[in-house]
C-alpha cells in the first residue's frame, strides 16, 4: 500500500515539501528502508502565471474580480492544487511514497482508488467521507476509517471495533468545509451525491451507491496566494470589572487619540484589534445578549505597515490596558499584563489574495516531480 502525503507542511509549499522529506529520510535511514520516494511540487512562479494570465487561462472565483499581474507579484508564495492526476503518475512511476505539495484533500485518498480503474463518482465520494479519518463515526477521537471502492459504490467502517459509522454520521460529512452539501468541485470535475443512497449493513458499516461525477468540460487548476499586509505587535492582558464593554470601547477611542498626539499617526495608517477572550471575542454582535463574565482575556493586535510602527502603538497602549478606568468609575480596574514587556512582535502579517483558477491543457503540466531511488543501507 502506497503512503501519499498531500499539502506538504500545510501549506504545499516547495519548501514544506523538503521538510516532510527530510522527515521521510530520517524515518528510512533508522528504520532500514529502501523505499522509493516522489515529490511532487505545486509552487507556481509569477511571471508564467502572469503570461497565462495575458493569454486569458486565468478566471476569478466568487467573490474576487479579475486578478491583475500586480497581485500575483505581490505574493510572497503561490501553490496550485492539484487534484489526483499527478499523484496517480507518480504512482504509476514507481513511487511508493509520494509527498505532494498543495493538493486538494480528497485528490489524497482519491488517487489509488481510480488508479485502479474504480468509477470515479464512488472514489470521490469515499475520499471526501474518510478526510477527517474518524470524523464521520460515533467517537471522533477513535483514530481512522477504512473504505472500500469498487464497482457500485463504496463501503465504510471504523477501524476500532468498539466505534460505528451510521447513514446519518456518514452523510454529514458532506457538508463539511463545502459550499454546497450536493455538490464537491475537483480539478477534473464535480463530485454529485443529490441521488447517492445511505445504507446501514450492520451496527458499524454503512454501503454507499448512487455516487456520481460529472468531468468538466475544462480541467481547472485552483490558486493560493499570500502577501505580506503588514507587521503585527500583540499585548496580552486580563481584566476583572463588570465594565467590560464600556472599558473595551473607551480604550480604543483614547489609543487612537494618543497615537496621533504622541507619534503624529493618524487611524487609518494602522489597524488596531481589540478582543476580551472570554467575552464574544469570537462570535461578537452574533452572540445572544447576555451579562459579562466576572473576568476576560484582553488581546491587543496592532497592525502597520512596519514592525516599528506596530510595537510604538501598542506601548502607547501599554498603561491604557493597565490603568484605563471608564468615566463612572472612581477606582482602576483590576487589569494585569502576564509578560513583561507587555509587547510581543509577531513580525509580518499575510493575508490571502488569489482565489482564482488557470485553465490548464494537461492535469499534470503546473507541477514537478522528482523521484528519488531507494536509499541502501550498508
Amino acid at each position: 500500500m502506497p503512503e501519499i502525503v498531500g499539502s506538504c507542511g500545510t501549506s504545499g509549499t516547495d519548501a514544506g515539501v523538503g521538510w516532510v522529506a527530510e522527515i521521510v529520510a530520517g524515518i528510512q535511514a533508522e528504520e532500514r528502508l529502501s523505499l522509493r520516494v516522489a515529490r511532487i511540487y505545486s509552487e507556481e512562479d509569477a511571471g508564467t502565471l502572469a503570461e497565462r494570465l495575458d493569454e486569458g487561462r486565468v478566471h476569478p472565483l466568487p467573490p474576487l474580480g479579475a486578478l491583475r499581474r500586480e497581485t500575483l507579484e505581490s505574493c510572497t508564495h503561490i501553490v496550485g492544487v492539484m487534484g489526483h492526476e499527478p499523484i496517480v503518475a507518480a504512482l504509476e512511476a514507481g513511487a511508493q511514497v509520494v509527498l505532494a505539495g498543495r493538493a486538494t484533500d480528497t485528490a489524497i485518498a482519491a488517487a489509488y482508488p481510480l488508479m485502479k480503474g474504480m468509477p470515479a463518482g464512488p472514489s470521490w465520494h469515499a475520499a471526501k467521507i474518510i478526510e477527517c479519518g474518524g470524523q464521520c463515526t460515533s467517537d471522533p477521537r477513535a483514530g481512522a476509517v477504512l473504505a472500500t471502492v469498487d464497482a457500485g459504490g463504496f463501503t465504510i467502517e471504523p477501524l476500532d471495533p468498539a466505534v460505528s459509522c451510521t447513514p446519518i454520521l456518514v452523510a454529514a460529512h458532506m457538508l463539511y468545509e463545502t459550499v454546497n452539501p450536493y455538490e464537491m468541485r475537483e480539478p477534473d470535475g464535480t463530485l454529485d451525491v443529490r441521488d447517492a443512497a445511505y445504507t446501514a449493513l450492520d451496527e458499524r458499516r454503512v454501503r454507499v451507491e448512487g455516487s456520481r461525477f460529472p468531468v468538466a468540460d475544462q480541467h481547472t487548476i485552483k490558486l493560493e496566494g499570500a502577501r505580506v499586509t503588514g507587521y503585527e505587535t500583540m499585548s496580552f492582558s486580563a481584566i476583572r470589572d463588570p465594565h467590560i464593554d464600556e472599558w473595551a470601547e473607551l480604550t480604543h477611542t483614547v489609543l487612537r487619540q494618543r497615537v496621533e498626539q504622541t507619534i503624529g499617526l493618524s487611524d487609518d495608517k494602522y489597524a488596531v484589534d481589540l478582543r476580551l477572550y472570554g467575552h464574544n471575542a469570537m462570535l461578537g454582535d452574533l452572540n445572544p445578549a447576555s451579562g459579562p463574565p466576572r473576568e476576560v482575556g484582553v488581546m491587543l493586535l496592532v497592525s502597520g505597515p512596519e514592525q516599528a510602527t506596530a510595537t510604538a502603538v501598542a506601548k502607547i497602549a501599554n498603561p491604557l490596558m493597565l490603568h484605563l478606568p471608564t468615566p463612572d468609575m472612581d477606582y482602576l480596574p483590576s487589569l494585569a499584563f502576564p509578560a513583561s514587556p507587555a509587547e510581543t512582535e509577531r513580525g509580518p502579517a499575510y493575508e490571502f489574495v488569489l482565489h482564482h483558477v488557470v485553465d490548464t491543457v494537461t492535469p499534470t503540466e503546473m507541477f514537478r516531480t522528482e523521484i528519488e531511488e531507494p536509499p541502501h543501507h550498508g
